[in-house]
């Protein structure tokens, strides 16, 4: 049974009060998908920008991409100064996301580098998200809210065991059992009490050997905390889960299957990083690609890393264009506009191997990862679907 949690009544209101009008995220509108640049402007632009705001984290998931660059201590950030005139410079930025490790592990960063980052964007016009665990005191993120468009959450459990197995297996210290089932306790009713209180939170579920069976009861439990969306994308090996089993394509494509047969009707469900297209040979994967396009509420993504985003490091200043790979840094905010690197980017020999478009399927193809994971040999550029 969820646990109500109470939150000023406040909140609602200074939310609302401070958020100019903007178009709602909705199914009909993800300004995080990379197709809407393409479309607009026949090829691929930074659109898209992502902080690495901390490298501190109370939690060590197994499916964490940036597991490897967490640490107990970090050394002073960039001036925010620096950050902001990067970002003015990138004249079609539609999203910044916010991420780390924790991105409220310190109070301090949430109000000083946080909540001014989100006041740029709300200003701007720009959207923002969080990608937060929420086991933190409510009230760091309650700060967030006049400003936040959306809070990101990973939710791969059932109960406080599952996130116990899964969030605290790379810890350096074995996690007391009692600790992290408190820990979950806070973070099921801080994602309820949020969520009352009028935040957009999108929870999104790996699909991977430990969840793949039981899609279903996380997606239930989802949506009884409230959440306006589900996300769903399959794990691939990277970081921490570099050594993790890899599903098969047949076991992902069931467990979606699953998924669809048992969801709930009204919960917006956004699909990313699938491994499965319009132009595939086999029959199996055209059917679920036509299923995902006519379910009602469901949304399929495409994958902004190495499309339209770049990843800033606010510690060295580097700049990635996707932090679930291992492609090194391609500039410096010291030294290089975002535009130049995206430029950079687009002329590398990688990003010819993924820049892939179908206009009949709305379709830009697998990224690095699920073109290395399942597609090495394959050119998708050859292919034509069959819609």
């Amino acid at each position: 049974m969820l646990q109500k949690t109470g939150v000023t009544n406040s909140m609602n209101e200074q939310h609302e009060s401070q958020k100019p009008a903007l178009e709602p995220i909705s199914p009909q509108y993800d300004p995080w998908d990379p197709i809407r640049s393409k479309r607009a402007f026949g090829e691929h632009r930074l659109t898209s920008v992502e902080l690495t705001v901390t490298n501190l984290c109370n939690m060590r998931c197994e499916h964490c991409a940036v597991g490897e660059s967490l640490s107990m201590t970090e050394g002073p950030k960039i001036p925010l100064s620096v950050i902001l005139k990067r970002l003015d410079e990138v004249e079609g930025l539609e999203t910044i996301s916010i991420t780390g490790g924790e991105p409220s592990y310190h109070e301090r960063t949430v109000r000083d580098y946080i909540v001014p980052l989100l006041r740029y964007a709300r200003e701007r016009g720009v959207r923002s998200q969080i990608n937060s665990n929420l086991t933190l005191d409510l009230s760091r993120y309650e700060l967030l809210a006049p400003y936040l468009d959306v809070m990101h959450i990973s939710f791969n459990y059932v109960n406080a065991d599952d996130f116990h197995e899964v969030g605290f297996v790379n810890s350096a210290r074995q996690a007391v059992r009692q600790t992290s089932a408190k820990l979950y306790e806070r973070m099921v009713e801080n994602t309820v009490a949020l969520s009352r209180a009028g935040m957009f939170i999108s929870a999104e579920s790996m699909i991977n050997y430990r969840t793949y069976e039981k899609l279903a009861p996380i997606h239930r439990l989802i949506e009884e905390m409230g959440c306006r969306r589900h996300e769903v994308h399959p794990m691939y090996p990277s970081a921490f889960a570099s050594k993790l089993p890899v599903l098969s394509l047949d076991q992902t494509r069931a467990a979606i299957n699953r998924l669809l047969d048992s969801r709930s009707r009204e919960l917006w469900m956004l699909f990313g990083t699938l491994p499965f297209y319009a132009c595939s040979e086999l029959e199996a994967d055209r059917e679920l690609v036509k299923r995902l396009r006519s379910e009602p509420n469901v949304t399929v993504r495409n994958d902004p890393d190495g499309r339209n985003r770049l990843n800033v490091n606010v510690f060295t200043g580097d700049v990635f264009v996707t932090d679930f790979s291992d492609v090194p840094a391609l500039g410096n905010v010291h030294a290089d506009r975002f535009d130049e690197v995206f430029a950079r980017w687009k002329s590398h020999p990688l990003c010819r191997t993924v820049d892939c478009f179908c206009p009949a399927a709305a379709c830009c193809g697998p990224n690095l990862l699920v073109a290395d994971t399942y597609y090495k040999h394959l050119d998708f550029t050859t292919r034509q679907a069959v819609v």
